[in-house]
């Protein structure tokens, strides 16, 4: 067996070894490899491989310590992923969900481990101009499907509440501002005042990803076709638009700001004007895209989600060791929030 030092892993590697050659017979044959991935905010994610039987899985678990009731959700990201197995929303094959905290310390899932190209930096280094085009359209393709998946048939009814999205939205990530925040940042209340004043009603619902973004996206090895959606814990029903403007975000960032494009030859690069990415989606989806509202939701959201990081970091619990740093760019994403909602960007 092979595995990382214990503080890295948060559980006995052998204790998961012996409960996958019972539960999987036929793939976990010969000495287990366990790798942690580093450079995740959310759910601890482990290679975990059995070379011998050409067994390649990659385990998602909670965090451990204290956590909000319904954070960190495994099981709604296995359950996800397994009813758009077949679809054209592309995701690894799920293999087991184990809902007990008795081989890992919390609930875990596996997943088949895809080969392909994850790319954390929205300027996508390493490839051509118009291999780089296409790959933004590929993302936007990719986002539409999802927003066309039938997840009524599919048995996803009861995945979240239908209608009434944005304003359940802005009570929750209200109430978390204000529960566990960790600096005073004005922009942030500003911005929830006007999104409330501004609310967009529609009862349109579909399956939304909740964290759309090309960090999220697994690539093909040598073209520029998405094999993978990763990460689904923050999905649910919801409105499309809120997924839509979230994807917009690298238009609205910097380098510095979560690897944004604002700031570089977007033009040389190949990459596509925020209008020309929303008009791939708009046609693929057959609906419109969204405006000042959608994105100022989404960078203020993100502000949100970027100050709770620093709250796990400071309660020892989060999962990455850049949390504080992240942390400390929720008021840089506020504030772009405000200029969309003035008008300035």
């Amino acid at each position: 067996m092979s595995a990382g030092p214990a503080s890295s892993l948060e559980f006995d590697p052998a204790r998961i070894d012996a409960f996958l050659r019972g539960a999987l017979p036929g793939r976990a044959l010969g000495a287990m490899t366990l790798e942690r991935i580093s450079g995740g905010q959310s759910n601890p994610t482990f290679f975990l491989s059995y070379p011998e039987a050409q067994t390649r899985l990659v385990l998602r678990k909670k965090p451990p310590g204290p956590l909000l009731p319904s954070a960190h959700a495994v099981d709604r990201e296995y359950r996800i992923l397994k009813a758009l197995a077949g679809s054209t929303v592309p995701v690894p094959p799920v293999v087991l969900f184990h809902e007990s905290d008795d081989v890992v310390g919390t609930p875990f899932y596996l997943m088949e481990r895809l080969e392909g190209r994850v790319f954390h930096d929205t300027a996508l280094p390493g490839v051509t101009p118009p291999e780089r085009r296409q790959m933004y359209f590929a993302m936007a393709e990719t986002l539409a499907a999802l927003h066309s998946f039938d997840w009524q048939t599919a048995g996803l009814a009861d995945f979240g509440k239908p209608g009434n999205y944005y304003a359940r939205q802005i009570a929750r990530w209200g109430r978390q501002w204000r529960e566990t925040r960790t600096q005073d940042i004005p922009a942030v209340d500003r911005a929830f005042e006007w999104l409330a004043a501004h609310l967009d009603d529609s009862p349109e619902t579909t399956i939304v990803h909740g964290d759309f973004r090309i960090g999220n996206l697994m690539y093909a090895p040598d073209a520029p076709r998405i094999v993978a959606v990763l990460d689904w814990e923050l999905s649910t029903l919801g409105h499309p638009l809120s997924d839509a403007a979230f994807s917009c975000l690298p238009w609205h960032s910097t380098a510095q700001m979560y690897a944004g494009i604002v700031g570089l030859d977007r033009e040389g690069l190949g990459i596509p004007t925020q209008a020309e990415y929303l008009e791939r989606y708009c046609t693929a989806a057959g609906r419109e895209g969204p405006g000042r509202f959608h994105l100022a939701f989404s960078l203020l959201r993100f502000a949100v989600i970027l100050d709770g990081i620093a709250a796990r970091a400071k309660a020892g619990n989060a999962a990455a060791e850049n949390a504080v740093a992240v942390g400390e760019m929720a008021e840089s994403f506020a504030l772009r929030a405000q200029a969309v909602i003035d008008g300035r960007d």
